[in-house]
């Protein structure tokens, strides 16, 4: 079965929200180490050691969100934000701008996979992800085939 989709561009503002909530949840033991800064102050009891705790944590969150921005920005980010239609097998994604010319992609260059309340997520990076919500497909047999070949390809638990 092929799943053919509807037009659909990611925009920059939601890709960034993704894009930084999946590395937080991720890298979520930065959390402790930024905590465990600021529960020395009951060792030596001093404000400094919740200053230090909270802006570690706070440049950390910065320095992330400055890299999922300048994604935006660079010419070679630029293709995350076209307009793209996509045709989806067992074997692989096409991500097509027009009729002729499309990017094939293998389900193994995938690495893992979110499904939302209305969306999937695709990531093949860190920076790099194909968020398909369930308003592209034409019917609700191609999402829940899309379902199942990432359950099958052990992306989705």
């Amino acid at each position: 079965m092929i799943v053919k989709t509807r037009n659909y561009r990611l925009e920059r503002p939601l890709y960034i929200k993704l894009a930084l909530g999946s590395v937080l949840r991720q890298q979520w033991w930065t959390i402790p180490i930024a905590l465990g800064i600021c529960l020395l102050y009951l060792w030596v009891p001093s404000f400094w050691w919740i200053f230090a705790g909270v802006m570690a944590y706070g440049l950390y969150v910065l320095f992330w969100l400055i890299q999922f921005y300048g994604v935006t920005q660079l010419d070679q980010g630029k293709m995350l934000f076209e307009r793209f239609s996509y045709e989806i097998t067992s074997q692989q994604i096409v991500m097509k701008i027009n009729a002729r010319e499309g990017m094939p992609l293998k389900w193994d260059q995938i690495k893992r996979a979110k499904v939302g309340k209305d969306f999937f997520l695709l990531f093949v990076n860190k920076a790099q992800l194909i968020h398909l919500p369930f308003k592209i497909f034409n019917t609700d047999n191609e999402r829940k085939f899309l379902g199942s070949i990432l359950k099958t390809k052990g992306l989705v638990k």
